[in-house]
């Protein structure tokens, strides 16, 4: 069920989904304006400048999606306004052959896709997809989304199987999952087709890393994180039944497989899927819902290796978490999944913003000397914007619809008007919820019709 659909009015997350409208997407616009973020993207970098990071464009991508979700709900003519003027930036920026990227078409453009493993590139693309696709789907505007599609289609032109083709994937997993909301977003197959090449590439021998690194002159042995689990490319997907390595690239890596498993009917990814939520689920989660102890490689290291002071539990993995367990969810329906996401919304993930919307956590200990305090802003801004665009859209993991039932996965006060099988039914909650297990629903068709009602009994009752 889309967010659009479902309003929230309740003690809980009201009032932090009005910070995060109010302070969050305001605040962080102006600090990606005064970090040189938004200034990048004219491409008027010359030596002697501030350097456009690799991976600046996810951040500005993410705040685009978080206003664009923002919009939908509380039309916003400034910020509408102010949207527009970031997009005809990025619409300037592309290059005639549709790429897009700040860093790459400025400060090192002769070495366009030749760093996958560290730089990011396909990441940024994911999140500028990402983006395009929710300010479509807000405003009806296509000014972003023309732009991705075209960027999209160059890079189908570059990645795949062909003799003149790279046969690589990116480091950091983000556009697999972007792409199949971009084929939800066109109904172009061919966006999906792109998305599984990604996936199904991933681990393939020779090692495309190793290969890549040996054509510009590294050696692959002296790789700094020394095993490409830390890439969760080690082996391919689907022979993959422990989560290793970095936390928010395997979420968004399983987010994508689970995405096709339910596309495709592919029972082997789904398989996979199963195979590695038990391992995360059982041996590697905290209590927080939060996932990753090490900060060394921002991740997983053994089983059972959960510790509390040295937690990095990082923002962006609890809600790629999210992520994933909500797909999931789509696919079964089981409690487990919701119960796992209700876990981390209410703990890891919203730890990591302030209640007055204006301070972040990007890593997230569950105990502390005194010494570990939110920041205004940080020079790897990952979480600031991603926790803005979860929150922009919460309503979206409230329920779930098939053709003749209703799901309640989530405990929140406020209505949601859905349509099931051609008919119009309305839903309201009422309780105090989590401070309070009394729900009262109350649901009202427009004429007498049947129907199932799911309701999750969550785990801990």
């Amino acid at each position: 069920v889309p967010f659009t659909a479902v309003s929230i009015d309740d003690v809980f997350w009201a009032p932090r989904l009005a910070a995060n409208r109010e302070r969050t997407i305001p605040i962080e616009y102006d600090q990606c304006k005064t970090t040189g973020r938004i200034d990048a993207i004219g491409l008027d970098w010359e030596p002697g400048k501030p350097m456009p990071h690799y991976f600046w464009d996810s951040d500005v991508a993410k705040w685009i999606e978080a206003a664009a979700y923002s919009l939908a709900t509380n039309p916003d003519p400034a910020l509408d306004a102010l949207v527009d003027e970031v997009i005809t930036l990025y619409a300037a920026s592309q290059q005639p052959d549709g790429y897009v990227n700040t860093h790459y078409s400025t400060v090192e453009q002769q070495n366009r896709w030749t760093n996958l493993r560290d730089n990011h590139e396909l990441y940024c693309a994911g999140h500028l997809i990402e983006a395009g696709v929710a300010h479509f789907q807000a405003t009806g505007k296509r000014s972003l989304l023309d732009v991705v599609c075209r960027y999209a289609d160059y890079i189908a032109t570059v990645f795949g199987r062909e003799d003149d083709q790279k046969r690589g994937y990116c480091g950091h997993e983000e556009i697999e999952l972007a792409l199949v909301k971009l084929y939800h977003a066109t109904g172009e197959q061919r966006y999906r087709d792109l998305a599984a090449y990604f996936v199904d590439e991933r681990g393939a021998q020779p090692h495309y890393f190793d290969v890549e690194a040996a054509a510009r002159g590294d050696d692959p042995a002296k790789y700094h994180f020394k095993t490409h689990a830390y890439t969760q490319s080690h082996r391919p997907v689907r022979e993959q039944r422990e989560v290793v390595g970095h936390a928010v690239r395997a979420m968004y890596l399983y987010s994508a497989m689970a995405d096709l498993a339910g596309e495709l009917g592919d029972a082997s990814l789904l398989e996979a899927c199963e195979h590695l939520w038990k391992h995360l689920t059982t041996r590697n989660l905290y209590i927080t819902g939060g996932i990753g102890p090490s900060a060394a490689n921002e991740g997983f290291t053994h089983d059972y290796d959960l510790p509390n002071e040295k937690a990095y539990a990082e923002t962006c993995a609890a809600i790629g978490l999210v992520f994933w367990s909500h797909r999931l969810l789509q696919l079964a329906c089981d409690g487990r999944y919701a119960d796992v996401m209700e876990r981390a919304l209410y703990n890891g993930v919203i730890s990591g913003v302030s209640l007055d919307g204006e301070r972040f956590f990007y890593e997230n200990p569950l105990a502390s000397q005194g010494n570990h305090h939110r920041q205004a802003w940080f020079d790897c801004a990952c979480c600031p914007p991603n926790i803005a665009r979860l929150l922009a859209s919460l309503g979206e993991y409230v329920y779930g619809l098939s053709d003749n039932e209703i799901a309640v996965h989530l405990y929140v006060q406020g209505s949601a008007k859905v349509q099931l099988d051609g008919q119009d039914v309305t839903l309201r909650q009422e309780t105090r919820y989590p401070w309070d297990g009394t729900v009262q629903l109350e649901l009202t068709p427009a004429a007498p019709t049947r129907f199932g009602l799911r309701l999750r009994i969550p785990g801990w009752c």
